[in-house]
């Protein structure tokens, strides 16, 4: 089948699978005591990650996707701050004790945004609460445009150790469409400044499919990316979701690039970071070849959670803030989304969960067949069922999709092991969905495969 014959069929509406079951299935029969116990469970010596949100930006991108606002003012910031702190407290009284953290990860919004103080105070508390590993990744999201001095030499008394830097795209027409104006040379000083530092790891985020884009324009902004000498390189698909993100409702949809396009476009940007001497990670990462990131995938123990790809090997991942995620043993557990109904919670003394998951059996199994995919691009199902103590065959409702997925070409599938072709690379989602037993087409509303 011709490659735009296969965009058309394949250009499907499916999860991003950076959890299974996925948010949308996440459900209030978890709330803050059902997350209670399952902390009560944590052994001593299982290591800890934590993420913390950040819901806040000086102002809004049109294209994004995050749970975030626009704040201006210091109060409300401190406010958020000072409510961490609290959370952080109910938090470490559930576990009742320091339990050792592996990896702290700040997203958003724009974690930086929060005043250097209250992220140092963050900083310092966790560090009360928790036992900071001697390894200890210490990552953080930022915004090059709104990073100042004071800002660096929080980071710097904070420890952090690897920083991600939103580019996007350098072209200023596409710039001005999105709402987001950063030259290559404010990005390229910010890089400098974290590196003098000692921030060891930088990854650049860049986005194919935004308005206004081209492949010739996107292949400039990735060569000046490359000439930054990023550690890791992040290229996301635009996901337009004006039902979800009301901003991106001013996006003007004529000029989005159609998949076709948007296919060329990812396709140009993963040869030329090929190129430059990457190594391809999952779906849309790059790594330099001794990156961890790299050392994971060559390894077979490339993780996948809500901040994407990782080499984070903790297996509880625990979320701070309104609206994060955290992953234990039993399952999902997601905060209240909005700011007033977290804070309240937690001012209450309950933790500040709003729904989640508890797992099953089955839930794992397909957990763990969906995760190997997307992060090895192949999969042992008959290893996988074995190692959960299930049969083969409590995973064949997927064959049918399999089959015609291996019959155009994408994968190649003998009854028991499923291997993504070089076509089939971007339609990986695709080939990840035939396992999702909670998907129905029509649904649920997702961000387009390709």
């Amino acid at each position: 089948m011709e490659l735009a014959a296969l965009i058309t069929k394949y250009d499907q509406h499916v999860p991003r699978y950076t959890s299974y079951p996925t948010a949308p299935h996440f459900a209030p029969a978890v709330d803050g005591a059902r997350y209670r116990d399952w902390l009560a469970t944590l052994a001593a010596e299982t290591p800890v990650s934590v993420y913390l949100h950040v819901p806040f930006c000086t102002q809004l991108c049109l294209f994004c996707g995050c749970n975030t606002s626009a704040v201006n003012r210091i109060e409300p910031l401190e406010s958020y701050a000072r409510t961490l702190l609290a959370e952080i407290d109910l938090l470490a009284d559930a576990i009742g004790r320091r339990q050792v953290l592996r990896h702290v990860h700040w997203g958003g919004g724009t974690p930086t945004a929060l005043p250097p103080h209250c992220m140092e105070a963050i900083t310092a508390r966790l560090r009360e609460r928790f036992a900071f590993a001697d390894d200890m990744e210490h990552a953080v999201e930022v915004d090059p445009r709104t990073l100042t001095e004071e800002s660096i030499a929080g980071l710097a008394r904070m420890g952090i150790t690897r920083a991600s830097l939103g580019v996007q795209d350098f072209d200023p027409v596409v710039q001005r469409a999105i709402g987001r104006v950063q030259s290559y040379e404010l990005t390229a000083d910010c890089v400098a400044r974290l590196r003098a530092i000692g921030v060891n790891s930088i990854n650049l985020d860049l986005i194919y499919g935004l308005p206004h884009q081209t492949v010739e324009g996107l292949a400039d902004t990735v060569r000046q990316a490359m000439r930054i000498s990023p550690d890791r390189v992040a290229v996301f698909g635009y996901a337009h979701v004006p039902w979800m993100k009301k901003q991106q409702n001013l996006l003007a949809e004529p000029t989005l690039p159609d998949a076709t396009a948007r296919h060329a476009q990812r396709q140009m940007a993963e040869d030329l970071i090929a190129g430059a001497g990457y190594d391809r990670i999952g779906l849309d990462h790059f790594a330099r070849p001794a990156d961890s990131l790299a050392l994971a995938a060559r390894a077979g123990t490339l993780r996948r959670n809500f901040q994407g790809y990782t080499s984070d090997d903790a297996p509880v991942l625990l979320g701070l803030g309104a609206s994060s995620i955290g992953n234990l043993a039993q399952g999902y557990a997601q905060n209240a989304p909005r700011v007033p109904e977290w804070r309240a919670a937690i001012e209450a003394g309950r933790l500040p969960i709003a729904r989640g998951v508890e797992l099953s059996q089955e839930d794992r199994l397909r957990r763990d067949v969906i995760e190997r995919l997307m992060c090895d691009f192949s999969v042992d199902l008959a290893e996988i069922a074995a190692r959960h103590g299930a049969e083969l065959v409590s995973l064949m409702d997927a064959a049918p999709v399999l089959q015609e997925l291996a019959q155009d070409g994408l994968l190649v599938w003998d009854g028991q092991r499923v291997r993504m072709t070089e076509t089939g690379r971007p339609f990986l989602r695709c080939a990840a969905a035939a396992f999702d037993a909670y998907l129905r087409p029509g649904t649920t509303r997702h961000a387009v495969a390709v």
